[in-house]
């Protein structure tokens, strides 16, 4: 018995030497194939990358000439350069901001998608925008948020609704012939010097409107002029002095000269405002019912108001968070299909489950898909805080000249410190390594949590 058990036990015997010699060179010859294969994008991968990145970080010690050894006077520079600072600062934001909205977004749409009916030309009509390349989304993006409401659409539709719910000035370049008894207020308005009482006719001559801008329906002034007033009413006339082709006599009204409609005219008495009325189509105006007494006529500032023009999206206030709108416009459709193909593999057992015991969709979408999510969310976000330490196309087109400083990131002010004016190829060197110090960490995070998923 205990010698079966000997015999049992006992190691296989070695193959013979010529076997093993054989099996060692085909596992040799396998390696050397498989090396052959790979060494063409091995020498890409050195030229492309491996060789610019020692060469950018030897460069980085050097000044801008790059002949002399300056050490680390480069990064000591970059922190103290105010422009370098703002990047620094502009990127913190577009990594803070710019991964977590795309996230969020992306949550939603794929969550809100797959109840929709047509579900694959939704996905399809959020995910184009990754097809247009960055320069041609800068250049839209420009445009869209040109200051000129006749070209941006942005400001277009702000005017609009702007004007819906507040009146804008039909005057806005009008003001009062001098020395016509008409001064000016420091809030804008203007107003009669002499006073006037009920029985007065007055004029009120301003010029400034081209022609071509008046309201359409404006009359002459020079009939409304002729009347008189009665003795418990207070007249006058609003009019533009002056006569198409020449001629004419400054504060008197010409008969080819036009009233000035929908001009708002206040009679004001003790400094508060007696009564209000508004000009008609000839620039004619009337106050009844007043008291006796004198009163100053006023044409209040918001009848020269100049025009509501919108919004400065790309003024240094706005800036980075207009050009961060652009970045979401191209890249949620990215997150909705990846954190929606993570969607379709949820176990729809477990979300059954949670309707059949009475969980309402609010409470399934926050202790059940997000948690359960939470690999797919986590590698989204990763993923985009990479692109966005990276970003310059979107930055670099859509920002104007006189704002770039105020919309700058690293890479931006990486490529304007080496050659778009600075010619300082040192700085420029060590700017790319901190940009390669920031974004590896993202990289090596996200590698090794996809090992982690592979396993």
């Amino acid at each position: 018995m205990t010698a079966t058990l000997v015999e049992e036990t006992a190691p296989p015997p070695p193959p013979p030497t010529g076997l093993a010699d054989r099996a060692r060179r085909l596992r040799r010859r396998g390696r050397i194939v498989a090396l052959l294969f790979a060494l063409p994008a091995l020498l890409l991968l050195g030229a492309l990358v491996v060789y610019p990145v020692l060469f950018s970080i030897g460069r980085s010690f050097f000044d801008a000439s790059g002949t002399r050894f300056v050490g680390g006077e480069n990064y000591t520079e970059m922190f103290r350069d105010p422009a370098t600072v703002k990047a620094v600062r502009n990127t913190a934001i577009w990594v803070v901001v710019a991964p977590a909205l795309l996230t969020g977004l992306g949550l939603i749409l794929a969550v809100l998608v797959e109840k929709v009916r047509w579900a694959t030309a939704f996905k399809l009509l959020l995910f184009m925008p990754m097809a247009v390349s960055f320069l041609a989304a800068g250049i839209i993006f420009r445009l869209a948020y040109d200051e000129d409401p006749d070209k941006g659409v942005l400001n277009a539709a702000a005017v609009s609704v702007h004007d819906v719910f507040k009146d804008t000035s039909a005057y806005p370049t009008a003001r009062a012939r001098d020395g016509q008894g008409l001064t000016r207020a420091a809030d804008g308005s203007y107003r009669t010097g002499a006073s006037v009482s009920p029985g007065d006719s007055v004029t009120l001559p301003l010029v400034g409107v081209p022609p071509k801008d008046l309201p359409t329906g404006t009359e002459p002034a020079h009939g409304a002029a002729g009347r008189t007033a009665a003795p418990d009413e207070l007249r006058g006339v609003v009019y533009l002095d002056f006569t198409p082709g020449g001629g004419g006599t400054p504060g008197e009204v010409d008969p080819r000269e036009s009233g000035l409609p929908r001009m708002q005219v206040e009679a004001v008495r003790d400094g508060r405002t007696a009564a209000t009325t508004t000009t008609a189509s000839d620039g004619s105006f009337r106050f009844t019912g007043l008291d006796a007494g004198s009163y100053a006529l006023r044409l209040p500032a918001s009848n020269f108001a100049p025009p509501y023009d919108g919004i400065s999206w790309l003024g240094p206030a706005l800036v980075t968070p207009a050009i961060i709108g652009a970045y979401l416009w191209i890249w949620t459709g990215f997150a909705m299909v990846l954190i929606g193909a993570g969607l379709s593999t949820l176990p729809r057992d477990a979300l059954e489950a949670a309707r059949m015991d009475g969980a309402n969709e609010w409470q399934i979408f926050r202790r059940i898909t997000v948690p359960l999510l939470a690999p797919v969310l986590t590698v989204v976000f990763v993923t985009l805080v990479i692109n966005v330490m990276k970003v310059f196309d979107l930055v670099y087109i859509i920002a104007p000249g006189p704002v770039q400083e105020d919309a700058t990131v690293l890479a931006t002010q990486m490529w304007l410190v080496s050659f778009g004016g600075g010619n300082n190829q040192g700085l420029g060197s060590a700017l790319g390594v901190l940009l390669l110090l920031l974004v590896v960490p993202a990289m090596v995070f996200n590698v090794r949590r996809f090992r982690r998923s592979q396993r």
